[in-house]
């Protein structure tokens, strides 16, 4: 069974909803999958999974500190998640807000440590953004960004 970990930032709880949606919809698919806040997860466990989905907040057009320290951090196994499948998601206050560059800039760090990010045609190329808090439009976009995760994920 792949194992996923599925990480999050969220101050007002938003991207904690969006998170508890797609940790959900993953066991859903019989994928181990462990949600964590950013500040619970040991950077030594990376190499565990087989995948990681990541939630920020939008802040100023890119992810939050926490996210940023996590990928930081993650140097520490710099050619040792190569191969990894990944995904993001954001939650931002406003549409145009930066909510889809935040995600870009998780996928960019991702594709430098040799990993596979999913970019989609039906939903933000990107990941999910919501707009304040998830609505059935999220929860959509949310579902077929799983449905596809767990279809490559599977394949690799």
């Amino acid at each position: 069974m792949k194992k996923v970990l599925v990480v999050y930032h969220s101050r007002t709880g938003n991207t904690e909803k969006m998170a508890k949606i797609i940790a959900e919809g993953l066991k859903e698919k019989a994928l181990s999958v462990d949600l964590k806040k950013v500040e619970e997860v040991n950077i030594d466990s990376l190499p565990e999974y087989d995948g990681y989905i990541i939630g920020t907040p939008n802040y100023f057009g890119t992810m939050s500190a926490e996210i940023k320290k996590f990928i930081d951090d993650s140097v520490k196994y710099y050619r040792k998640i190569e191969g990894k499948l990944v995904a993001a998601f954001c939650s931002t206050g406003m549409i145009g807000g930066g909510g889809e560059t935040a995600c870009l800039d998780i996928l960019k760090a991702f594709l430098i440590h040799g990993c596979i990010c999913l970019g989609f045609t039906k939903l933000g190329h990107y990941g999910p953004v919501s707009i304040g808090k998830p609505d059935d439009r999220v929860v959509k976009e949310i579902e077929q960004m799983v449905n596809k995760y767990a279809e490559i994920i599977n394949r690799i």
